[in-house]
């Protein structure tokens, strides 16, 4: 049974920084794609990165490019994404997702941990 968990939400100030972790479980990744997505209240889901766990390759959307970056731990099967300059519009609940590479839906997803950014 694949487990994704996420840890490492909290309330911060605008321009702040926070990592958020996400322990996977249950199988090898070496041919899945995890990526992070966050909704906020009220809005739709939202893609904000993803990576290639077996070479490493990375993905994000165009607008978060520069402030969030995607990693991961193989040894410790953890992926990582850190967070920089937050704004308050990056106020979301965020959540962990697994697919096979070249597929297009993801199949698994953690519960989420809430990213809350005040002015």
């Amino acid at each position: 049974q694949v487990q994704l968990v996420e840890s490492g939400g909290r309330s911060v100030q605008t321009g702040g920084s926070l990592t958020l972790s996400c322990a996977a479980s249950g199988r090898a990744f070496s041919a899945y794609v995890m990526g992070w997505f966050r909704q906020a209240p009220g809005k739709e889901r939202e893609f904000v990165a993803a990576i290639a766990w077996r070479t490493g390759a990375t993905y994000y959307t165009d607008s978060l490019k520069g402030r969030f970056t995607i990693s991961r731990d193989i040894a410790e099967n953890t992926v990582y994404l850190q967070m920089s300059s937050l704004k308050p519009e990056d106020t979301a609940s965020y959540h962990c997702a697994a697919k096979f590479d070249g597929s297009a839906e993801y199949l698994y997803w953690g519960r989420g941990t809430q990213v809350t950014v005040s002015s």
